[in-house]
């Protein structure tokens, strides 16, 4: 296969399809097991262990499986094998991903015991890791396997279709399975189905990772400065950071806003919370046709740009959603909540793409391709920022978060838009085009920058 061949449909389809796994289980692992190992299972069954020491692993195993990103990144930058650096941790790293999904619901004690939170411990941060050796190395194959951008945007534009999709099943299905056949059987059908959905995107990746890519020869420590030097990286790492900070305490204020601002009762807050998160993904959904043609006609830089921008002055709205006279509380909420779907579409379609092409921009600079620690870096970056929802939300609510003084809690968009406002003025500075290719240099030229590089079309998004 050329380096710059076209990526067959079928196969770039398949591909995307790998985010069906990855949403399918962590959303199965954030929504259940808490209420699995904490407040029984729903079935009669005493719980698994305190409250409180369920709730100290899980941290624990959060901060733990963000550390093991850039480990497991640079590790496959520097593999060499007749598959090439990525496809043996996929195929390796994916059975053992469902296995201990599977595992991690079947518990030592049937009731409340010490050696249930020991089980959890060791078992969840087993499965962190084994899901970046078979996620990791599957996302940092994109710029290799989709040269051209038309390729990319495709890819991007179904990976968030089949991440949706999975999200969907875990909140949707999930739970009439547990109450007509039990946590056990729950798990064992979502492991199945994403044991293939990632061997699918395996199969699509297949005959199209390069396998003559050398492996990188920097230190750990210097391969990580060196991704902080890349000044377009600088510029886009905080900007989707702080974007999916925005929206992810926007979410997790919603039952307040359902229970304080709304005065909905608590036997029906699931079911309304449940409908304005649903609205924002169908509005995602629905948009992703004109998302991907905007991009291919404008730029997919400059399509996350607006995007952004218009989160940062559409959140703070939020602030008086409940307000308006005349209307039913939900009727606002979902008038409200849909629009928040364009903003989710045009930033979370893009970054593995953007980042794809920081890559190729850092490899025409220094001469070595190192996806897997750019998407280990990232990773790293937003699970340690997006942690801090829970305690900028808790900050809010000090400030009213009750149906009488509901104050903090109507502060949650601006404060969101204020962030995503930062985010999209650092991203004013990115520079990089669609393609990233070096200009061949006239003759008469002079000598070119550190590294051989030149990249024609490169302004701020603020010239353009």
């Amino acid at each position: 296969m050329r380096p710059d061949a076209p990526l067959p449909r079928r196969a770039a389809l398949l591909y995307a399809s790998g985010s069906f796994s990855g949403n399918l289980l962590s959303r199965v692992t954030g929504t259940w097991l808490f209420y699995f190992y904490a407040a029984g299972a729903g079935d009669g069954a005493a719980r698994r262990a305190p409250v409180w020491l369920v709730g100290a692993v899980l941290t624990a195993v959060g901060l733990f499986s963000a550390l093991d990103d850039p480990l497991i990144g640079y590790w496959s930058d520097r593999t060499r094998s007749r598959w090439g650096r990525r496809l043996p941790f996929i195929a390796l790293g994916t059975p053992l991903w469902a296995a201990l999904f599977l595992l991690l619901w079947f518990p030592p004690v049937a009731g409340e015991s010490p050696a249930n939170a020991v089980h959890l411990l060791v078992v969840a941060a087993a499965l962190g890791v084994a899901a970046t050796l078979s996620g990791g190395p599957l996302e940092a194959l994109l710029p290799e396997i989709a040269p051209r951008n038309q390729d990319r945007v495709r890819i991007v534009i179904a990976q968030v279709f089949f991440g949706t999709l999975g999200a969907a099943v875990a909140l949707v299905a999930a739970g009439p399975v547990i109450d007509r056949l039990g946590f056990p059987v729950m798990a064992a059908g979502a492991a199945l189905l994403a044991r293939g959905s990632r061997f699918l995107a395996l199969a699509g990746a297949w005959r199209h990772a390069r396998r003559d890519v050398p492996a990188v020869d920097l230190p750990l420590a210097a391969a990580f400065r060196a991704s902080f030097r890349n000044d377009q990286f600088l510029y886009f790492l905080p900007t989707f950071v702080l974007f999916n900070l925005g929206f992810t305490l926007m979410t997790a204020a919603l039952p307040f806003y359902v229970r304080e601002v709304f005065r909905v009762g608590p036997d029906r807050v699931g079911a309304y919370t449940s409908l304005l998160t649903a609205v924002p993904i169908a509005t995602l959904l629905l948009s992703l046709p004109l998302i991907r043609r905007t991009a291919l006609h404008r730029g997919k830089a400059r399509v996350y740009d607006r995007a952004m921008l218009a989160g940062a002055l559409y959140f703070p709205l939020l602030f008086f959603m409940g307000f308006v006279p005349g209307l039913p509380a939900l009727a606002q909420g979902l008038a409200f909540m849909a629009p928040v779907g364009l903003a989710m579409a045009g930033v979370f379609v893009f970054p593995n793409a953007l980042l794809a092409d920081i890559i190729d921009y850092d490899a025409l600079r220094t001469g070595q391709r190192r996806e897997g620690i750019y998407y280990a870096a990232q990773n790293l970056v937003e699970n340690l920022v997006v942690a801090l929802h829970a305690i900028l939300l808790a900050g809010l609510l000090a400030l009213g978060g009750t149906a009488d003084n509901p104050l903090g809690i109507r502060l949650v968009g601006p404060v969101a838009g204020l962030g995503i406002l930062v985010a999209w003025l650092i991203f004013r500075r990115y520079t990089l085009p669609d393609t990233v290719l070096p200009a061949p240099a006239p003759a008469a030229a002079p000598p070119p920058p550190a590294g051989g590089l030149t990249v024609e079309g490169r302004r701020p998004l603020g010239d353009r």
